[in-house]
This record gives C-alpha cells, structure tokens and sequence, in this order.
C-alpha cells in the first residue's frame, strides 16, 4: 500500500507489543534493570558522600567514570555488535553487573571499600553497562515487526519513566529499611533475574559474514561513522541530536542548582518539581506511537523538538527570582519539567523506531553507537561549557543560549528531507 493510500484511510495502530513473547521478556527485563539502576542509585550517593567521604573532586572523578566507556569505547563495542550475538551479550552483562553489585557489600563488610575500590565498581558497571546498551538497541527490530518498533520504545520509555521517578524514593525507603550492604545485594538479585528473564528470549541472529583479507574492526568503524553520516535522512537525524544533547547538557546541569541555590525552591518542592517530569515523560511515551503514526516519523521528532524550546525560553524570558512567590515558582517550573519531558516521550520513541527500521542489521550496531558516542562527547563538554557560561553570563542568559540551540535541533529536522520521512517508508534502498 503506498503512503497516501495509507493515509487515506488513516493510520493502523500496530498490534500491542507486550503479547509477543519475546518483546514480553525483554521488556520485563528492562524495566526490572531500570528499578534495580534508580534504587542503587541512591544507594551509591550514600557511599559516596558519607561511607567513604569523597572530596567534591572525588565526586567529580567518580562522576566522570560512568561516562568514560562510551567516550573511548562507545565506537569499538558498537562495531563488535555487528558480529556478536547480542541476545547472549545482554545475558552476560546482566550476570556481571550483578556480580559486581554483589562484591560492595563484601567490600563494606570487611572494611576495604575506599575510592579507589568504588572507582573500580563504578568503571566496571559503566563498561557492562556500554556492552548492554550496545546489544539492546539492535536485537529489538529482532523482536518486534518494523510497524510496531515505535510502539516497542514507547512501552520501554514508559517503563523507564516510572523507573526513574518512583526508583530513588523507594530507594530511599529500603534505605532505612535494610541498609546499603543489603540494598546492593537486592539489586545484584534484580540484575540476576533480569539475565535469567534475558536468557529465556528466542530470537534467530544472523551470523555476521568472515572479514575479508586485510579489513579489520577500524574499517568497520570507519564504515559504520561514514554511513550515518552520508545518509539522507540519519545525517540530520544525527546532527539535530547532537545539537539537542548540547542544550540538554546545559539545562539539566543548572537546572537544579537555578532552583535551588538562585531561587531558593525548598527541597521538597524541588521533588515535586521533577515528579511532574516524570508525569509528562509517560504520557509522552503513551501517546507517540499514535503522533509517529499520524504525523510521520519526521514530523513527530519535529513536533517533540518544537515542544522543548517553550519551556526553557520561558524560564530565561520571565523575570524569576528568589523574591517570587512559591505560590508562581511551584507550578511554573513543574509545567517546565513536565513539557520538557513530555517532547522527550513524544520524540524518543519516535527517533528510535526510525533509526532502527532504517539500518541494516548489518549496521545497526555501528549505526547507534556512532549517534551514541558523539551524543556523550558533546554531553561532556556541554555540562562544562554550562558552569563557564553560568559564570560569566548568569543563569537567564544561559538557558536562553540552551533554548536557541534546542531551536537550531529542530530547524535541522525542518530543513532537511527527515521531515517528510515515515516510520512505513521503503529503506531498502536508503
């Protein structure tokens, strides 16, 4: 059927994706891994700060270890996706992040956990961590048919929002609860059923083919950076994602420091301030399968790129200090979160299905991690560009700067053949 027939008689809402068994599992998976990160998350902030008193340095250096496999590795582990099975890669990393977990409060109990030992963890989960995104993003078109892809992230991103705003406080409870040794040992039990879950999920994966006399994995890489780049519709789907990720790193890392330290929000409403992000990231994720099926892929990643601009040119325009009213600041920076991550709901699923129907198999690794790698070096110097500007320019001027570059993000979808793309094109000859 060709597009305009389709769209004559109105978009088809492909079947639900958690009755396919094997989605079903991977999807459990998943989401029991996302509880399992958010909870030890806080765990991890507790050992940290006051199990082995780390140095703001110190904070910083560990801070940093969780995002130095992508920068170094991130392109190399892509490449070897294209030649492993990823179904087994994800079952291995599941056991050894448990593992893992599990040696922390071996390391409390017997008194050696200092900082260079939670150095040590942390690198070790960031590598597992990079091995697992790496084999997840291309064994889901394995799982699910291309029409249904985006609904696949959709469930994923909903679930991974619940995750992340219900996980740090029931954290925080089994905290109190049960104390961090055996919170860790709780998550490492999370992360051992999560590989068991993987385990069972049956999927054929193409064996990749011999490398030819003389090729090697640097001209893999080479291949997968050059097709992303020179193709007609990833290229600005790359570049209006690395543009956003530069606006991202800049307001998630003053946001909370605006609030809190420049407009004097108590804690507790500052909770109640990301809560609402929470809220707005589900529905987002609930209604994008729909928005992608209707508007297009193109159109949809568009539309969430639109939405981001709203809030935080309104954060930099409007003339907020610590002398507003609670009563104005409360619910005006919760619609800022709540749009913020409504527009992440709304184009993640919708950018992920894309990317994933479109790349070969073939591809897909070397495809996702060129996006991902770049996505994380940009973060990187984002987030330290942001303290710099903040010091000189002040917050306002800031996040204004970080509204105009999430408005050049969605001027290159705009003025590029991605807006007219669709989730249902033909890619075979892409």
């Amino acid at each position: 059927m060709s597009n305009a027939a389709a769209g004559a008689a109105g978009p088809v809402r492909p079947a639900e994706v958690l009755r396919a068994p094997a989605f079903a599992l991977f999807w459990s998976a998943t989401t029991l891994r996302a509880f399992g990160t958010a909870i030890a998350g806080v765990a991890f902030q507790v050992l940290i700060v006051t199990v082995i008193g780390a140095t703001p340095m110190q904070i910083s250096v560990l801070s940093a270890l969780g995002v130095v496999p992508y920068l170094f590795l991130g392109l190399i582990i892509g490449a070897l996706m294209d030649r492993w099975r990823r179904q087994p890669t994800l079952v291995l990393t599941s056991l050894g992040r448990a593992l893992v977990l599990a040696a922390i409060p071996v390391l409390l109990l017997t008194g050696t956990l200092t900082f260079w030992s939670l150095a040590a963890v942390i690198l070790a989960l960031g590598v597992l961590s990079l091995f697992a995104d790496s084999a997840a993003q291309p064994l889901l078109p394995h799982l699910v048919p291309r029409r249904s892809l985006v609904m696949a992230n959709a469930r994923l991103g909903q679930s991974a929002t619940v995750a992340a705003t219900a996980g740090p406080a029931i954290g925080g409870l089994l905290l109190t609860l049960v104390g961090v040794p055996l919170l860790f040992l709780a998550e490492a039990f999370m992360l051992a059923v999560s590989g068991l879950l993987q385990s069972r999920i049956r999927v054929r994966e193409a064996r990749a083919e011999p490398r030819p006399i003389g090729r090697h994995l640097g001209h893999e890489i080479v291949e997968g950076v050059r097709y992303t780049y020179r193709h007609r519709t990833l290229r600005p789907l790359a570049l209006s994602v690395h543009t956003w990720f530069l606006a991202h790193s800049i307001v998630t890392t003053l946001f909370g420091v605006f609030v809190l330290r420049e407009l004097g929000v108590p804690e507790w409403a500052f909770g109640l301030i990301l809560a609402a992000g929470g809220v707005g990231g589900f529905l987002g994720a609930l209604v994008a399968p729909r928005i992608g099926a209707r508007l297009g892929a193109g159109r949809a990643i568009l539309l969430g790129r639109t939405i981001t601009v709203v809030p935080w040119l309104a954060v930099a325009v409007l003339p907020l200090t610590a002398a507003t009213s609670l009563a104005i600041l409360l619910p005006l920076l919760a619609a800022v979160q709540f749009l913020y991550a409504l527009s992440q709901g709304i184009e993640d699923a919708n950018e992920m299905g894309y990317r994933q129907a479109v790349a070969p198999d073939s591809l897909q690794g070397r495809m996702n991690s060129t996006i991902r790698t770049a996505n994380r070096v940009v973060f990187f110097f984002g987030a330290l560009l942001a303290g710099s500007l903040a010091t000189v320019f002040g917050f306002s001027v800031t996040i204004g700067a970080a509204a105009l570059i999430f408005t050049a993000a969605a001027l290159v979808i705009l003025f590029s053949p991605l807006r007219t793309a669709r989730h249902d094109d033909d890619h075979a000859m892409a």
